[in-house]
């Protein structure tokens, strides 16, 4: 039977009102959080694909796209090999100027991780340990899934600079001790006090990467954070794990 004229009528100011809710949300979005929107669609913040999952402003030269492409890949393999393969797949977003930074919603870091759904690289973060340091993070937080927030602050920290095999924070692996600052005294345990403290002196990668180096060493080894993540997953605390 054909619908009726009025039943149409209501049905369109329907459709009207939750396209107009729908667009009015994602243009709130994009205001108030830059970084998420442009992690979502970067091609509506003027990317383009480099390679799958790899995106960076346009009109790169030869010598740039070649330098972003071998980054990421080095930056892939620390942390496969280090978590012996990996479970995210982030889009990271690339920018080679401040503009195109500022631009996706950065600020003054050198790369960040969005969840654990993508990461954004500023033009002081394109190298492998910056961009292996943020991927570490994602991978981590997708591994614990709802268990993220059980993890104190100064052990991802430390965890994705022993990952990244950062040697601004850590010596060589054949050093006899990797750590450069072992400093005793509490460490950051939120984002907020992490970001004041690391703010303040940056040498507290150092010490958090002295700390977790050190607890891996103490438990097996690279197998000890993995174990880490499935306890935390069945219910343990991360106190308890790690005071083990």
């Amino acid at each position: 039977m054909p619908a009726r004229p009025g039943r149409w009528r209501r049905w369109r100011w329907v459709v009207a009102a939750v396209v107009v809710l729908t667009v009015t949300a994602t243009a709130a979005l994009a205001l108030a959080y830059p970084s998420v929107a442009a992690t979502t669609c970067p091609r509506c913040y003027g990317l383009v694909p480099v390679r799958d999952g790899l995106y960076a402003e346009p009109d790169l030269s030869d010598a740039d796209r070649r330098r972003l492409v071998e980054v990421y890949r080095d930056a892939s393999r620390r942390v496969d090999d280090f978590y012996q393969g990996r479970k995210s797949d982030p889009a990271v977003l690339a920018c080679l100027t401040s503009d195109c930074y500022r631009r996706i919603g950065g600020g003054g870091e050198r790369g960040i991780a969005i969840r654990n759904r993508a990461l954004m690289l500023s033009p002081r973060g394109i190298s492998p340990e910056i961009a292996a340091h943020e991927l570490s993070h994602v991978e981590f937080h997708a591994r614990l899934g709802s268990r993220r927030d059980e993890v104190p602050q100064w052990f991802d920290e430390g965890l994705a600079v022993l990952v990244s095999d950062d040697r601004r924070y850590l010596a060589p692996p054949t050093a006899p001790d990797r750590c450069r600052d072992t400093a005793p005294g509490p460490l950051p345990e939120t984002l907020t006090d992490w970001l004041r403290a690391a703010g303040a002196d940056e040498q507290v990668y150092a010490r958090a990467a002295c700390r977790v180096h050190r607890w891996v060493v103490a438990h097996g080894g690279r197998t000890a954070v993995l174990d880490l993540v499935d306890q935390l997953r069945r219910g343990e605390s991360f106190a308890t794990v790690v005071d083990d």
